[in-house]
């Protein structure tokens, strides 16, 4: 990945880079007090909410990862794609999804609002024993044929 310039961003990947239960507070740190934070299974507002989603995901989840993969910011806004990898508590199979977060900077240097983008179709569902079965035939009734 070409270095970051943004120094707001450049904190904010780092941090998820970094993070791990006893980095979460500074992570926290990055974002307003009232930032709302959204993705495919939540939406919440503010620094304690925010946290309560980390600190769930570490309580769910075996060596979760981030690997920011590519950081473009313009003016207030930026955009990072990024790959998240895990294992399920008790199984030793790695996961990866791979995502988007788009982010808004308040004029403090602060994330406002984080939305993460990723297709939990494909990324999560598809993988998952049952649902996958059903997922792959949806996929092949509803794809165009080659």
């Amino acid at each position: 990945m070409p270095p970051i310039t943004d120094p707001r961003t450049a904190r904010l990947a780092a941090a998820y880079e970094a993070l791990r239960p006893d980095t979460l507070p500074a992570l926290l740190t990055l974002y307003d007090d009232e930032a709302l934070f959204k993705d495919p299974f939540n939406e919440v507002r503010g620094q304690a909410a925010i946290g309560r989603i980390f600190t769930h995901m570490f309580q769910t989840l075996e060596a979760p990862r981030f690997d920011v993969r590519v950081a473009v910011t313009e003016g207030d806004d930026a955009f990072l794609t990024w790959d998240f990898h895990f294992a399920r508590r008790g199984q030793s199979e790695r996961w990866t999804i791979r995502g988007a977060s788009h982010l808004l900077y308040t004029p403090q240097g602060r994330v406002s609002v984080h939305r993460d983008y990723w297709d939990a179709a494909e990324e999560l569902y598809a993988k998952l024993p049952l649902l996958g079965v059903l997922m792959r035939a949806l996929q092949r009734r509803l794809g165009t044929p080659a």
